[in-house]
C-alpha cells in the first residue's frame, strides 16, 4: 500500500501560524539548508525536520522556510511532546523539531505504534503543524505491546465470501472489506508492495504491530491469509471510528494515512483510490 506525506501543504499551514519565537526566511539564490541553518544557530537536521524536508533537499530561490529559534528544538526527543503540542481530542499538533520517537515516548506509546496509527513509516520526518492521531488517547500502544512479528507472504488466496464473513465478525462492512481486498491484492496473500505492505490487505509491518498491540485481544497469525484479512478489517474499523464513520475518509486514511488526511486532506492519487474502492464496494453490495 502506498504511503505518502503532505510536505509542502503542511509546511504552508505551519508558516501561517508561526510562534513568536520563530520567523519565516525567504530563500536567496545559492542558499542551502546547511547555510540557512548555520546562520540561525541550528543544525541542518533541525531545520530540515521543522520544514518536513530531507537534510540534503535542494532549496528553490524565493521559497519560504520555517526557521525556529534554537531553543525550540532543544528539548528531549527533538521537541516538547509532553506539554507544548495540543493534545485535545486525542490528537497531537506537531511542534518544530518534534520526532515520532520523542512524541511516542512522551505519550507512553511505541514509535511503531504511533507511526502505524497515522499511516507513517517510523523514520518519517514530521512537519510542524501536522496533527497526529494518538491511539487510545495516548498510552494504548506501549512498547510492551509490540509483538516483534510481521505479516508473512504465503501462497494462499481467500474468497470474497471469506473476507466478508471476517469483516462482519469485526463489525466492519463486508462490501467495503471486499473492495479493499480487491483493490489491494485481488485476494492474493503472496503480494508484497514496494513499500513492504504484505498480504491480502497489504498491511505494513508497523501497522501489523499496532493492530496486534492495540486492536485485538489475541495475537494474529502472521502467516495466515485469514488473519491478514482480519487485521485489515480491524484497521478499517479503527479508521472508521476516527473519521466519524465517513467512508471516503476511512478509505482515504487506509491509503494515505489518518494523520495526513486529517491535516492536509486528500491528494489527487488518494481521490482516485477512494473512487475505485467505493465503486467496488457498490458492486459487492449490489448497489
Amino acid at each position: 500500500m502506498l504511503r505518502v506525506r503532505v510536505g509542502l501543504l503542511a509546511m504552508v499551514v505551519g508558516l501561517c501560524a508561526l510562534p513568536a519565537a520563530a520567523h519565516a526566511h525567504t530563500v536567496a539564490g545559492g542558499e542551502s539548508l546547511s547555510s540557512v541553518a548555520a546562520a540561525n544557530g541550528l543544525t541542518t537536521d533541525e531545520l530540515a525536520a521543522a520544514n518536513g524536508l530531507s537534510p540534503d533537499a535542494p532549496l528553490l530561490e524565493g521559497e519560504s522556510l520555517y526557521v525556529p529559534y534554537p531553543s525550540d528544538t532543544a528539548s528531549s526527543g527533538g521537541g516538547d511532546a509532553s506539554g507544548v503540542g495540543d493534545t485535545s481530542g486525542g490528537g497531537y499538533v506537531v511542534q518544530p523539531g518534534d520526532t515520532l520517537s520523542g512524541i511516542a515516548a512522551a505519550q507512553g506509546l511505541s514509535t511503531d505504534g504511533l507511526a502505524a496509527a497515522n499511516g507513517l513509516s517510523p523514520d518519517d520526518v514530521l512537519v510542524a503543524g501536522t496533527t497526529l492521531s494518538l491511539p487510545d488517547g495516548g498510552g494504548g500502544t506501549s512498547a510492551s505491546g509490540s509483538t516483534g512479528e510481521a505479516p508473512v507472504p504465503t501462497a494462499q488466496t481467500v474468497s470474497p465470501a471469506e473476507v466478508g464473513d471476517i469483516a462482519a465478525s469485526e463489525n466492519v462492512s463486508p462490501s467495503l472489506a471486499d473492495a479493499v481486498a480487491t483493490q489491494e491484492s485481488g485476494f492474493d496473500n503472496s503480494l508484497v508492495s514496494s513499500a513492504d505492505a504484505r498480504g491480502v490487505m497489504q498491511i505494513l509491518p508497523s501497522t501489523w504491530d499496532f493492530i496486534n498491540g492495540s486492536l485485538t485481544s489475541a495475537p494474529l497469525d502472521p502467516a495466515s491469509a485469514r488473519d491478514n484479512v482480519r487485521a485489515g478489517a480491524l484497521y478499517l474499523g479503527y479508521l472508521a471510528d476516527n473519521t466519524g464513520n465517513d467512508p471516503v475518509s476511512t478509505v482515504a486514511s487506509y491509503y494515505q494515512g489518518l494523520g495526513s488526511v486529517q491535516s492536509g486532506g486528500l491528494l489527487p492519487e488518494t481521490e482516485q483510490y477512494v473512487d475505485s474502492v467505493l465503486a467496488l464496494r457498490d458492486r459487492y453490495r449490489g448497489g
